[in-house]
């Protein structure tokens, strides 16, 4: 095997994204054929010693997991106010997975984990445009105006989003309420909600419906399943 830099090593060994594997070098927390090492750019390959906090770094078996988020879960893997984080929900999962990206803490809907850094680093790099479907309950109703704003990209803070898809699916004036869908592609913390509340509308109540081409059929709120080895390679086709 070609020798890789210790981050991309450890990512792939499912302790963490390439991102997570650099902080954990950075702070002291790996050790190199019984040396800690800081720098990025050791190369490394399965005849290093590789140990993580102590504990000796074994190449796990993949595992990619489609998960039906509830409202009122971390999407992270620790919380340090001790609050539920989606990998509680797992029962019957031994390797060390991660969530993909996040979800909002008072967010439902479909989120992904894996052990799988390379993975994780392609669907969430915004040049690949993954789509991203979320069904939103709005205070108000969207004007057609406010529609072509968000269709066309709103000016927040720090960026401007890409286009997107806006749907309108109910109206309730004697709530003051609607229903809408939202498609974007992009990842950004709080994004939904601030795209709304650029126009005007506060989000109610927000959920993830779709994630590319993958859907919550089938699942109830808490429930997860594997994808199939056929939903993995269509992933990683669509980012290539």
């Amino acid at each position: 095997m070609e020798k890789v830099r210790l981050q991309k090593f450890m990512a792939e060994a499912g302790v963490a994204s390439r991102r997570k594997s650099e902080e954990l070098i950075a702070k002291g927390h790996v050790r190199v054929n019984g040396k800690i090492v800081t720098e990025m750019g050791i190369k490394v390959d399965h005849q290093d010693k590789i140990e993580v906090d102590g504990m000796p770094l074994e190449e796990e078996k993949k595992r990619y997991i489609l998960m039906y988020k509830p409202r009122g879960v971390i999407s992270a893997v620790t919380d340090d106010k001790k609050r539920k984080v989606v990998t509680d929900l797992l029962e019957d999962v031994q390797e060390r997975v991660y969530p993909i990206g996040r979800l909002d803490y008072d967010t439902s809907g479909l989120l992904l984990l894996t052990n799988d850094g390379e993975f994780a680093n392609h669907l969430m790099h915004p040049r690949y445009h993954v789509e991203k479907t979320y069904v939103a309950k709005i205070e108000g109703v969207l004007t057609t105006e406010e529609i072509k704003k968000l269709e066309g990209g709103i000016k927040l803070k720090g960026f401007t989003t890409a286009k997107a898809k806006v749907k309108v699916m109910s109206k309730d004036k004697k709530k003051n309420s609607s229903i809408v869908r939202i498609t974007i592609h992009e990842g950004h913390n709080h994004q939904v909600k601030n795209m709304f509340d650029a126009v005007g509308h506060k989000v109610e109540k927000l959920a993830r419906e779709s994630y590319g081409f993958l859907t919550l059929d089938g699942l109830v709120s808490g429930k997860y399943r594997n994808l199939t080895r056929q939903e993995v390679a269509e992933l990683k086709k669509d980012n290539k």
